[in-house]
């Protein structure tokens, strides 16, 4: 398993987490429709990228944020794909990584990438997204929590705490 991708989705995981408890800790932004939209769009996109390198045997099923009557049950949401993502990382080889994978919603032209490019792509949406949620955060009055990959670096690799 390609390290620096391992590391990638590790630190996503915890990211996540990190951003979701600060999130709920604060009153202004758990009610905050923009930041419960894009928290809906982090982990939709990141079970398409799932689903797109993974068994498509079902269809996708897409969801949308009014599905979710409470934003801890988006939480538990996210979570699950986190928990479904850990099972696929445990099991893919650095040869699955390799192969390509047509990635379904660019249709003209088609984009076809490794499964490795695809999941590093999704990772780094996430990334792009709990920046825009952490500066949200910050304008309903709030604390963002420091989520930069160095600082989980720097603090030994935590694991998530929801």
């Amino acid at each position: 398993m390609n390290s620096l991708l391992r590391d990638l989705f590790d630190h996503q995981v915890w990211a996540d987490a990190e951003h979701w408890r600060a999130i709920g800790a604060h009153p202004p932004a758990r009610d905050d429709q923009t930041i419960r939209r894009r928290l809906h769009h982090i982990a939709i996109v990141q079970r398409a990228f799932l689903w797109a390198v993974g068994d498509r045997q079902e269809q996708f099923a897409f969801t949308n944020p009014e599905d979710f009557a409470t934003l801890d049950d988006l939480a538990q949401y996210s979570r699950q794909h986190h928990d479904r993502f850990n099972a696929y990382m445990a099991t893919v080889s650095d040869g699955r990584l390799s192969e390509p994978v047509e990635i379904p919603w660019f249709k003209d032209p088609p984009l076809t990438l490794k499964i490795e490019e695809a999941l590093t792509q999704a990772a780094m949406h996430s990334h792009y997204h709990r920046g825009q949620n952490a500066t949200r955060l910050r304008e309903l009055g709030g604390e963002p929590p420091m989520t930069d990959l160095i600082v989980w670096y720097w603090k030994g690799r935590p694991a998530p705490v929801w």
